[in-house]
């Protein structure tokens, strides 16, 4: 018996066929379509919604060929058991340590966006070598991407290079403007990533001090001073580890200060995404020294390698563009592609939607249980929680908690500068669901507390 089903279509400007795909995705979705059900046939859909019976039509073959049904001659078409997208359930303890979108809004899309990459017309220009910078219809797409999520508005596609993840977006800014034996600052505690390259490259990291707004202006004045450094690596927006955001007028502050010192900034911007409500860049700002970074790996997927880097000027355009030929010759094609399908056709603002809707679910959970032992998250869905704490209280914390199943990051990954921002990173997207992440928190929630009462029996 054919399924009684009259779906709401959403608003739009897509495609009327494209906007019911839309509706029997979302009905699936939130189980008012079960698995098996029939669809109505195509002309009593037309006609109960008043559209034309080429446009149900057209929705049915679509639909099929994203992997929602499946039809049949002679039976109709059927809904399909949606497969399980939940990230991989690896062994072992249960991931908190590493900041990764919750695998479901991306996954449910991914069949739908490969058909369309069929119909695509710059389809096989993707199987030859892209220019250095990337394929145009990417880089327009990754400036869409700064300023949706970014708030870099404006953002110049002509001087934005497709990168195989905003990791090697800093990589190609750091080259750009650091020499080896050279002195680069960032916060106290960072981003493992850049220490990492900083090793790489031969570079000495100076770490300057935080405050509840991130990177101190005064700190950073007097570490200028010390070292004679000028390059800044930073992350103003959801710092990692901390999670601070810098306000309007502390990125003014840092602006003006490198304006004065002339130093170059390489801003990360990777968690942009999940604060929505944040202050403009600091390329926005300071637009003549600033290198911006970003990507889609902690919305749309880690495996897409989709990463974005903004130089400040032409000259610093073509130094990134000669690191590019002479290291990788050519971005990779088809992961930024599927990226750019999603951000064109508008998937992509869904899919990091529902990521910051299941962030705040998530982010929710670890305020329910660890309480005041978190550092007041600056966005309502953070990645991720930090636990403010020393260096000591921090090894044992961890090591408790992955004796009893739960892997944070560990405590000195961050550290650049020992004694100075000292804690526990908790991320809240790698679980595989928030069953495993409330049994999670909840080891380290008991971990906090064999702390206090060490500490307490240290008293007596």
């Amino acid at each position: 018996m054919a399924s009684p089903w009259t779906p709401i279509i959403p608003d739009g400007d897509g495609p009327l066929y494209e906007r019911l795909v839309a509706a029997l995705r979302a009905d699936v979705a939130k189980g008012a379509l079960a698995a098996g059900a029939r669809l109505p046939p195509q002309r009593d859909l037309a006609y109960r919604l008043g559209i034309g019976l080429g446009t149900v039509t057209r929705a049915y073959v679509e639909a099929e060929k994203a992997g929602l049904v499946s039809a049949h001659v002679g039976r109709g078409s059927f809904v399909n058991a949606p497969a399980d997208h939940r990230a991989p359930v690896r062994e072992g303890p249960i991931n908190l340590a590493q900041n990764i979108a919750p695998a479901g809004p991306a996954a449910s899309r991914i069949a739908e966006a490969l058909a369309r990459l069929r119909r695509r017309p710059d389809l096989l220009e993707h199987l030859a070598y892209a220019p250095a910078a990337g394929h145009e219809a990417q880089r327009r797409a990754g400036a869409l991407w700064l300023a949706r999520f970014g708030g870099f508005d404006g953002a110049d596609w002509s001087r934005l290079v497709c990168c195989n993840g905003a990791q090697q977006g800093l990589a190609l800014a750091m080259g750009a403007v650091a020499r080896g034996g050279g002195t680069v600052l960032c916060e106290a505690s960072t981003y493992n990533g850049v220490k990492a390259l900083a090793a790489h490259m031969g570079l000495r990291l100076k770490g300057v001090a935080l405050d509840e707004e991130g990177l101190s202006p005064d700190a950073l004045e007097a570490a200028v001073k010390a070292t004679g450094a000028r390059v800044l690596s930073v992350i103003p927006t959801l710092q990692n580890p901390t999670g601070r955001i810098m306000s309007v007028s502390r990125r003014e502050a840092i602006a003006a200060l490198a304006r004065r010192l002339d130093l170059t900034i390489i801003e990360d911007d990777i968690y942009g995404a999940y604060a929505p409500d944040a202050p403009p860049p600091l390329a926005l700002l300071a637009p003549e020294r600033t290198f911006h970074v970003s990507g889609v790996s902690k919305t749309l997927g880690p495996g897409l390698r989709a990463g974005f880097l903004v130089a400040p000027t032409q000259a610093a355009f073509e130094r990134v563009l000669d690191a590019v030929r002479a290291l990788t010759y050519a971005p990779s094609g088809f992961g930024g592609l599927v990226a750019t399908q999603w951000i064109e056709d508008g998937a992509a603002d869904q899919i990091v939607e529902e990521v910051r809707e299941e962030a705040a679910a998530r982010l929710s959970l670890a305020r329910e249980i660890l309480g005041s032992a978190i550092e007041p998250p600056r966005s309502d869905c953070a990645p991720h929680v930090w636990l403010p704490m020393s260096e000591l209280e921090a090894e044992r914390l961890a090591g408790r908690a992955l004796r009893g199943g739960a892997e944070v990051t560990p405590p000195d990954a961050p550290i650049v500068e020992p004694g100075l921002v000292t804690g526990v990173r908790v991320c809240l997207g790698a679980a595989p669901d928030r069953q495993a992440l409330r049994q999670g928190l909840e080891i380290v929630a008991g971990a906090l507390s064999s702390e206090v009462g060490e500490r307490s029996r240290a008293v007596i």
